[in-house]
């Protein structure tokens, strides 16, 4: 379309001003032509007037062209482009910053204002990586001048996150720093910047994943096991202890967690699939809002998936030649067993439960839940359950138990069940599990024994506790494989 021309209304509409301008423009200039073609043609010195209009023709074209050039083209553009020059329909104009959202990662540093490339840059010579977190001011220019501060030092930021709170901005950063500038020295450079509350930790390689991805990869393993939500809400929320308190009989739910859950500083209460409350509590480190909103997310999806455990099952072969299969147990397996508790011995029964016998069918409705923990069963050939071994999130630690019907004891089931236990607790990165036993139970220690990892034995009124410390290389049946189902 041309100048003359505009859209008004999906029609086309001409200024009729503009044209009579142009047809009075081009009447001049004919009559301005005819008479210098007559001057030329019939004057004195007509050669000599034509060589000086043909000069000053030149000149007058050169002079405009070094004009426009100088002053009304602006320079180029940071990628050697003309700014002037347009974009084609498929070329995208490369963005020098980044606009966080409410809850988004950026997952490239930002150069601000002020600070130069040589800094802006990674650091030469050894680095590490570091989590920082701090609430900055509601204001423009506020997180321009700690990332400013941050480049400084030579800090490269590989990722941002905010999350809006209501007088300000928590930020947090992972930080890639030069080895040799202490943890004290970077909070102190983001004090000055304007940060305040700032807590910093070191990261690895894992917290490289951006946050979108990360919290994805935690509801699939949500939506595949029930067992996975305390695991997966640590592993959103960082250092922090979760319970799982079962509702109390006579009492109102709504009065210990609401429906929409409570958030109160350093303690989230969000309401249990199942009934009761699942308290996380992280000390020191508030919670923001978005960090709220993304646990209650992923509390909503395993309530609304429901019980829930993989299905897969191993067959072994005992060293007599039995065979047994190992798979895992939910509360769906209560009757199995009880039945194989009115199978076991006293003995046996008080060495794991620690108290009066007739109480153990009691427990079981807990211990097979996946919401505190998972639950392992070994089964005869004809379904029948000789063995339960447990892991149970307890807080900040995990507790380790085993239960082998008297008939099948000394065969290695109670090995085979502990071992794939730990293997467990290492995927889910406890750094340590933990058994209570009788000091007599000679089978569990052996067991524990049998990890090949380092051990810490606690006796205490007859009571022992076993803390096995978890190495980087998990745990191995010791049992053949006949087949994988």
């Amino acid at each position: 379309m041309s100048d003359v021309t505009r859209k008004r209304h999906g029609r086309p509409v001409h200024h009729w001003r503009r044209d009579l301008v142009e047809l009075a423009a081009l009447f001049t200039a004919v009559a301005v032509a005819d008479a210098v073609a007559n001057l030329v043609g019939h004057g004195p010195d007509g050669p000599e007037l034509l060589l000086v209009s043909a000069v000053l023709l030149a000149a007058t074209a050169g002079f405009h062209t070094w004009w426009a050039r100088r002053h009304t083209h602006a320079p180029p553009g940071a990628d050697g482009r003309d700014t002037d020059t347009p974009l084609l329909p498929d070329q995208e104009q490369p963005a020098d910053t980044a606009t966080t959202a409410t809850g988004t990662t950026t997952e490239s540093a930002t150069t601000a204002p002020g600070a130069s490339g040589a800094a802006a840059g990674p650091a030469p010579g050894p680095t590490t990586l570091w989590r920082l977190r701090t609430t900055v001011r509601d204001a423009p220019g506020s997180l321009a001048l700690l990332c400013a501060a941050l480049a400084g030092d030579s800090v490269d930021i590989l990722s941002l996150q905010t999350h809006p709170l209501a007088d300000g901005t928590v930020d947090e950063f992972l930080l890639r720093a030069p080895a040799a500038l202490p943890a004290a020295d970077l909070t102190r450079t983001v004090s000055r910047a304007g940060g305040s509350s700032t807590w910093i930790e070191r990261a690895d390689a894992h917290d490289l994943v951006d946050a979108p991805t990360r919290i994805l990869g935690l509801a699939t393993r949500t939506a595949l096991d029930a067992a996975e939500l305390p695991l997966a809400l640590r592993q959103l929320l960082g250092r922090c202890t979760i319970r799982s308190l079962p509702a109390k009989p006579g009492r109102a739910l709504a009065e210990e967690a609401p429906v929409e859950g409570v958030l109160d500083g350093t303690v989230l209460r969000l309401r249990a699939p199942e009934g009761g409350v699942i308290t996380v509590e992280r000390p020191y480190l508030p919670f923001t809002p978005t960090e709220f909103a993304r646990a209650r997310a992923l509390v909503e999806l395993d309530a609304r998936l429901g019980p829930r455990i993989p299905r897969g099952q191993d067959v072994l072969t005992l060293p007599e030649g039995s065979d047994i299969t190992v798979s895992r147990a939910d509360t769906g397996d209560l009757r199995a067993a009880k039945d194989m508790h009115d199978r076991c011995s006293k003995r046996t029964l008080g060495m794991r439960y620690h108290g009066p016998v007739n109480d153990a069918d009691r427990y079981l409705n807990h211990l097979l839940s996946p919401r505190f923990g998972r639950t392992l069963a070994a089964r005869t050939a004809s379904g029948r359950v000789v063995g339960l071994g447990h892991l149970l999130w307890d807080g900040d630690e995990t507790e380790i138990a085993l239960l082998v019907e008297d008939d099948w004891q000394r065969r290695g089931i109670g090995g085979e069940l502990l071992g794939r236990l730990v293997t467990m607790a290492t995927e889910a990165g406890c750094e340590s599990v933990y058994a209570v036993t009788q000091s007599s139970n000679t089978g569990m220690v052996a067991a524990m024994r049998g990890l090949n990892l380092p051990l810490d034995f606690q006796i205490e009124e007859g009571t022992l506790v076993i803390t096995a410390r978890l190495d980087a290389t998990p745990v191995r049946s010791h049992l053949p494989y006949d087949s994988r189902q």
